[in-house]
């Protein structure tokens, strides 16, 4: 069973690195962004193209990924979200407006890439020992939790001891108060953006560094990307990685009680129900961080 909770963990740190990105925005923008899984999905492609065109190890693809995923979330801002909330448009109209989005993206991955499932190029990986603990774990299963604990640990710093931090989280408490206090708001809402996007795109990364590549695999892990937000408190960045955790730990120790794999996130979810019973707003309790 510890090994399914190791890999649980693994699962679990890596969508909490891409839900932060979604919890931010919906905090600061009151955006339900649904092409947040397809910026994962093109981190993804973007180390394939690397490691494909180039030769180099996924890993060191991070920094690129994260800087193409930045980009086209602020190429998207400047065209699309700024546009429509300059035109106050309806939340259900930015809904529709993030699924187009997210169907645009899929599309031109399928056109380049086709809808066939594709693995990094690497040798063989043999699981280890992790910590001198009775789990093992790849290279990259270790790479991708070291590094996932290292981005959620960075987002903690950003968020509590910068300036931009602190405007962020005035801006998703208030955001007329912030204005008139004299905040940057467009300067605050680019960075969220970088921060939402490129974190997004690394996160696809390290997940296509323990899965295979296809086109819908941000779509589907955006469903326990929303679960974990919900569970942990719909815009606290904190609940988020809480929630990415659980959901991730509760998916893959329900197989070693015999659920089949194709309906673990099924169980994901069952506990996300459970939970909000409990705590209705989420464990965190509140839906701005301060």
């Amino acid at each position: 069973m510890l090994q399914y909770v190791a890999n649980g963990i693994v699962v679990g740190a890596i969508i909490a690195v891409a839900a932060i990105g979604l919890t931010l925005v919906y905090s600061i923008l009151r955006l339900t962004n649904f092409a947040h899984g397809d910026f994962v999905t093109l981190g993804a492609y973007t180390a394939l193209f690397i490691n494909l065109g180039l030769g180099w190890r996924p890993a060191a693809a991070l920094p690129v990924a994260f800087v193409v995923g930045a980009a086209l979330a602020i190429l998207l801002e400047l065209l699309v979200w700024r546009k429509m909330r300059q035109m106050r448009a309806s939340m259900v109209a930015l809904i529709v407006a993030s699924i187009g989005v997210a169907l645009a993206l899929r599309n031109l991955l399928v056109f380049f890439y086709g809808p066939s499932p594709q693995n990094f190029q690497q040798p063989v990986q043999r699981a280890t020992p992790f910590l001198g603990l009775p789990v093992t774990m790849t290279a990259d299963q270790q790479f991708a939790l070291v590094a996932s604990v290292v981005l959620v640990l960075a987002v903690h710093a950003l968020l509590r001891y910068t300036t931009l931090g602190k405007t962020m989280r005035a801006l998703s408490d208030n955001t007329d108060l912030a204005w008139v206090s004299g905040i940057d708001v467009d300067r605050v809402v680019t960075w969220t953006w970088i921060i939402g996007g490129g974190l997004a795109a690394v996160g696809g990364v390290l997940y296509g560094m323990t899965r295979p590549l296809y086109p819908e695999l941000g779509w589907h892990l955006l469903l326990p990307l929303f679960a974990a937000i919900i569970l942990g408190g719909i815009g606290h960045p904190y609940g988020a990685i809480a929630g990415g955790f659980l959901i991730g730990i509760v998916q893959e120790v329900s197989v070693y009680f015999g659920v089949p794999v194709e309906y673990k996130i099924a169980v994901g979810f069952v506990a996300m129900i459970v939970a909000l019973l409990l705590f209705p707003r989420g464990l965190f309790g509140e839906a701005s961080y301060r």
